[in-house]
């Protein structure tokens, strides 16, 4: 009987901390599994999203119970804007509730060079407007055209969102697959 409870109070907090890495919820509340692209480690979150929405501003700047909706941009053909978007969740704040997040940003040619290199962007750093388990738009936005020169083929975005009041690092990544235009 011991060794039940043992087990029964290990399997808890194995099941506390696995939940702890999943802070991404579907619209019908329920806890969304981790992708490369939208992650958690330790209770702090990040999203990388490449949509085609020349309109995302405003589908983001909505009161906080309306759930915007991106399109994500998988095949991008030249000369068509798109949005690098770097959203985070539940950073760690310091005693003066500052939140500080911070982030690498690489974007990857098709023919492997590097297009976009920066480290240590801040991606965020102050008070936040809200709970800090909210949703916040990180401040690096990158708006990316194909232009003729630009190779193509499949494009990589990594972001590494930094909390650094929690020391944690969270890698992210997507791609889209940059085409000439259809006639």
């Amino acid at each position: 009987m011991k060794h039940f409870g043992l087990a029964l109070l290990s399997a808890f907090l194995i099941a506390s901390l696995l939940a702890e890495d999943r802070v991404w919820r579907d619209e019908n509340g329920n806890l969304a599994p981790n992708t490369e692209a939208r992650s958690a480690v330790s209770g702090f979150g990040g999203w990388l999203v490449v949509t085609s929405d020349a309109d995302w501003r405003a589908k983001w700047e909505t009161p906080s119970n309306t759930v915007p909706r991106f399109t994500e941009a998988k095949i991008v053909t030249r000369g068509k804007h798109i949005f690098i978007l770097t959203f985070f969740a539940n950073p760690q704040l310091t005693e003066k509730s500052i939140a500080d997040v911070a982030c690498d940003i690489d974007v990857i040619r098709a023919d492997g060079s590097s297009s976009v290199h920066q480290t240590d962007a801040v991606c965020f750093h102050g008070e936040l407007k809200g709970s800090a388990t909210n949703v916040y738009l990180s401040a690096p936005i990158l708006d990316f055209i194909g232009e003729e020169n630009d190779p193509g083929g499949k494009w990589f975005v990594h972001v590494t969102l930094k909390d650094k009041n929690r020391h944690v690092s969270l890698p992210l990544k997507t791609s889209f697959i940059l085409i000439d235009k259809t006639v």
